[in-house]
């Protein structure tokens, strides 16, 4: 008989609810305080329906009921040697979670598995919630180190819902690496995709509800206002947020992004955020990402030790994770060539050292002085810099003309240098300029001619008179040049990368021509592409049966985006003024997977202008220095200690302005011995936890299975579903290869799922080794179907969570099984059992699978199912069926008795838990109330500073504590739902094996 709603109810029960058997998944706490079921149909009328049921609202009608164990009708297996016991027994197994901190699926991923990848997500599980940057340096795995973790949430019940927020030009990339590497299927919202959903839901609805699993770019979150109305409504179990620099508060303002960041960090349980660059430096930046991660743990973001921040993040470098890889970082070769400047160069070097536009800077409020701005373009191309002049003469000239209109005399000073990159149409017009100033300024007619006269020295410099660009076709059109590239290997493609558009237009107009490549064998990426665009060419770069050879890309391409796939050649076609720059170019070739040597290029130009020539020896300074760095340290921007790519460049900047030469920059910028001097460093040392590498093998674990492999399971599953409905199978054990045809109940959940992933025949191909799908997801960068038609066979993918669901039907309402098993003693019976006890949120805290024994109508002890697996054989023996079997009167008459007995146990098993819970949990709500007094500590020290009225300050002081105290109100309430247990633990009958 069924049990009322009082009873626990966790994943895995069999409910009825409205007259109708369901199967709950998953358990969630509702906005009002009861739960929300997420359950699927097991009844005839709703079979394999998904549905989501309200706790408080289903008891205004019926409540729902949990099928009561002591009910369960034991029923004969009649199937040829017990297969459809072994297999309802193996879907139950795999629906159990594991509630331990140990490693049980990840490990197995499409990928060739080093250490330290395991290392996050044992960090994480280590945590009662898993929030955690991954800072790991350019290239180590970053993506894959956050799969890793998720796979093993969504295998805990943990990560039904998910977001991943990115790049633009990242979307399509991780979406790919996500599925194909661990069958985690995120759909896509860029422009299309959101299009897509916005014409299949009504406009009211909240397209994140509408999938499950979606991965959005920050820009798109950031530019469209109704999405943030979505947010505020919508949670998800897991939030991603990559490149997680980009939300980093900068000063003391928050951006958009920050501000975007900020709500996310709240709509989830569990965040994970991933940057190679995770800090500009300041403490109040990091601190701001810790506060995402944990909003208790800083009370003054201006100043807080390593023990505020342990267990937030882990940072490794190459240097530290080397000894682990061995072949799989190749060591990257570093050449440059250094060409001779021609005299069309020396002339407008000479003429902008000799310029004189000291009116343009006059007043300057920041950024470069204007020649230095000039200098930086010229060094990227002629046809940047003339780009740069031009913009700024038809500022000067517009403001003249205003100047002209309003009677304002020409004066020879102008009060501040515009951007390099106005425009007429920039928002600093001329107008508001002089408004700003007052009429006593206009133009400088003798800047206006300066300028137009460097411009004219400038143009002069034509392709076949600029240097480096001749250098470069030289480089590559020489057979006896290292660097010599045709363009005809599909799989040897070239990747320059330059700061200005204006330079990637040059490249494009003129270096195809030289090389013989026709125009769909090169691309340009930069930021002014739309998020398809961007996604389209990384994709074709990454695609042999793509035409495309060359990509000639700007910074956007510099962050996060894998290009190593089909090239190990980087060419700096100018050199970056930030060390972080250089760290992110080269890390798109020289990263984790790289199978080649990558070689990496720079161009330097020579100058007999003195200036010229001792500018070009800080940017060889800064190539050698970051290979050191590289190599030492690990992270090449602690050199200058600042850590954002804008504070470098103004140090170069200045050193430049400075006229340093490279030995003072070298001593004056770039510390000669980083590791002394770098407090940011040692303080992230010390904040993070060590974790002993030999460990993670350690805690690799395995769940109890009845099968030897995922592999072995499917066929068998799909074998014995084919036998009750029209399935084409057709399975290869030698090649691993097993094809299915979608039934309609699959279809109907891959209707919710990616179109990528979308099978056009109808049918599945899966594989379950890990060698042969990563073949497939090479070979498919051949096809002209980017996405592999092979699907990875695991826990995760879809299709083996609809397999399960499938199974647990095979027997009817609270029905279980019978077993004759010969390795039994006459009169002796088991029953295999689990034993659930949720906490207040549903969440499996505590879940056994366990034997009670019963010899000749005796309770005997209890025994983990890993042993009654082993004394009886069961799925490692074949036992056969005689079909007359006869169930034990006593098998039926104990039942009652030994569910009490089990009860009894699981009681133990949940006070020993708590023995073992309470001290760490009392700790832990020690320390936090010991941060929330310093939180208001350092409330009271900065109001008592400030100088306003004092009713102002107590009335703002106050505002500020109740926000505290609903901080940590809000946190300690989580802990308690999270970590207390329900007293009465749900118990279900597996089978029963008797002798």
């Amino acid at each position: 008989m069924p049990q009322t709603s009082a009873s626990p109810i966790a994943p895995g029960a069999r409910v009825l609810i409205r007259d109708t058997e369901w199967l709950v998944r998953r358990v969630d706490k509702s906005s009002f305080g009861e739960k929300a079921l997420t359950c699927v149909g097991v009844s005839e009328l709703v079979r394999d329906k998904e549905a989501v049921f309200l706790t408080d609202l289903e008891a205004r009608r019926t409540p729902i009921q949990v099928l009561d164990p002591a009910a369960t009708r034991l029923v004969p297996d009649r199937s040829n040697q017990y297969e459809d016991s072994l297999l309802y027994l193996e879907s139950l197994l795999r629906q159990t979670p594991p509630t331990d901190a140990n490693i049980y699926i990840g490990h197995q991923a499409a990928m060739d598995l080093v250490p330290y990848q395991l290392d996050p997500a044992l960090q994480a599980l280590d945590k009662p919630r898993q929030r955690i940057l991954i800072a790991d340096a350019v290239g180590l795995g970053k993506t894959l180190e956050a799969g890793i973790l998720v796979s093993e949430l969504i295998r805990r019940g943990r990560g039904k819902r998910i977001l991943v927020v990115t790049m633009k030009s990242m979307l399509s990339q991780f979406q790919k690496e996500f599925w194909t590497r661990f069958a985690i299927p995120l759909t896509r919202l860029d422009s299309i995709g959101l299009q897509r959903v916005r014409s299949r839901i009504p406009t009211n609805h909240n397209p994140f509800y509408y999938f499950d699993k979606s991965i959005i770019s920050i820009d798109t979150l950031k530019q469209d206002n109704e999405f943030r109305v979505h947010l505020e409504k919508a949670s998800w179990d897991i939030i991603v947020i990559d490149e997680a620099q980009n939300v980093a508060e900068r000063g003391h303002g928050r951006t958009q992004r920050a501000r975007l960041a900020k709500l996310l960090s709240k709509k989830s349980d569990s965040l994970i955020m991933l940057s190679a660059t995770p800090h500009d430096g300041r403490a109040r930046s990091f601190a701001s990402l810790m506060n995402m991660l944990d909003p208790t743990a800083i009370a003054n973001p201006d100043n807080y030790g390593p023990e505020d921040i342990r267990g937030l993040f882990i940072r490794r470098f190459k240097k530290d994770i080397q000894h682990q890889v061995k072949g799989s970082f190749q060591e990257r070769r570093i050449s440059t060539s250094s060409v001779q400047a021609s005299p069309e160069e020396e002339q407008a070097f000479s003429d902008l050292v000799s310029l004189n536009i000291q009116s343009l800077d006059k007043r300057r409020s920041g950024g470069h002085l204007f020649k230095t701005t000039l200098e930086k373009a010229l060094f990227s191309s002629p046809a940047a810099c003339l780009e740069t002049i031009e913009a700024r003469l038809r500022h000067l000239k517009q403001k003249q003309q205003n100047a002209a209109q309003q009677n304002i005399p020409v004066s020879p000073s102008f009060p501040e240098a515009p951007s390099a990159n106005d425009t007429p149409n920039s928002k600093n017009t001329a107008n508001s300029s002089l408004q700003n100033v007052g009429a006593d300024y206009s133009p400088s007619l003798t800047d206006i001619q300066a300028l137009q006269s460097l411009r004219q020295s400038v143009a002069a410099i034509t392709p076949e008179r600029f240097s480096r660009f001749q250098k470069l076709v030289e480089l590559l059109s020489d057979p006896s040049n290292s660097l010599y590239w045709t363009g005809k290997d599909p799989k040897d493609r070239l990747v320059i990368f330059t700061e200005r558009i204006a330079t990637l237009n040059f490249l494009a107009k003129h270096l195809p021509g030289k090389l013989g490549l026709k125009d769909k064998q090169f691309a340009l990426l930069h930021g002014r592409l739309s998020d398809i665009d961007q996604q389209q060419v990384v994709e074709d770069f990454g695609r042999e049966e793509s035409p495309l050879r060359l990509l000639v890309a700007s910074d956007v391409a510099s962050e996060g985006i894998n290009l190593h796939y089909l090239s190990h050649r980087l060419i700096h076609f100018d050199i970056p003024w930030s060390l972080m720059v250089f760290q992110q170019r080269n890390g798109r070739i020289d990263r984790y997977g790289q199978e080649h040597t990558p070689l990496i290029h720079y161009l330097l130009i020579q100058s007999q202008t003195p200036k010229i020539k001792g500018d070009m020896r800080i940017l060889d300074l800064l190539i050698k220095k970051d290979e050191e760095a590289t190599k030492n340290i690990g992270d090449p921007s602690a050199l200058m200690g600042v850590f954002d790519i804008d504070a470098e460049e103004a140090k170069t900047a200045s050193a430049l302005e400075q006229g340093q030469s490279a030995e003072e920059f070298e001593t004056e910028v770039l510390s000669g011995d980083p590791e002394e001097d770098l407090d940011l460093l040692s303080f992230l040392e010390q904040g993070q936890e060590t974790l002993d590498e030999h460990s993670s093998s350690e805690r690799i674990s395995q769940l109890p299975t009845l099968f030897e492999d995922d592999f072995a399971y499917a066929r068998k599953a799909l074998t014995k579903l084919s036998q009750d409905q029209d399935l084409n199978l057709d399975i290869d054990p030698e090649q691993r290869v097993l094809q299915v045809s979608m039934p309609d109940d699959l279809a109907f959940r891959f209707r919710f799922l990616p179109r990528e992933i979308q099978p056009e025949s109808g049918l599945l191909i899966f594989t379950d080794d890990r060698q042969t799908m990563q073949d497939e997801i090479k070979r498919c960068r051949k096809d002209e179907q980017a996405w592999p038609r092979l699907h990875y066979l695991w826990p995760l993918h879809p299709a083996m969570q609809w397999l399960s669901d499938r199974l647990q039907t095979s027997f009817g309402r609270h029905e279980a099984p019978v077993l004759t098993v010969p390795t039994l003693l006459e009169g002796e019976i088991i029953y295999l059992l689990t034993g659930i006890i949720p906490n207040r949120k549903g969440q499996s805290l505590i879940q056994k699978w366990f034997g009670v024994t019963v010899v000749q109508g005796k309770l005997q002890g209890i025994q983990p199912l890993e042993t009654i697996l082993e004394r009886t054989g069961l799925g490692e023996r074949t036992f056969s069926n005689p079909g007359d079997l006869k169930i034990s009167e006593q098998a039926e008459k104990l039942l009652p008795d030994v569910l009490h007995k089990a009860q009894d146990w699981m009681k133990k098993v949940r006070k020993s838990f708590e023995n073992e819970l309470n001290p760490q949990l009392s700790e832990h709500l020690q320390r936090l109330e010991a941060l929330k007094d310093r939180h208001k500590r350092e409330i009271q020290a900065y109001y008592d500073e400030q100088k306003v009225a004092e009713t102002v300050k107590k009335r703002r002081k106050d505002e500020k504590n109740r926000e505290v105290e609903s901080l940590f109100a809000e946190y300690m309430q989580w802990i308690e739902d999270t970590l207390s247990t329900e007293e009465q633990a749900y118990i279900k009958v597996g089978a029963v094996l008797q002798g």
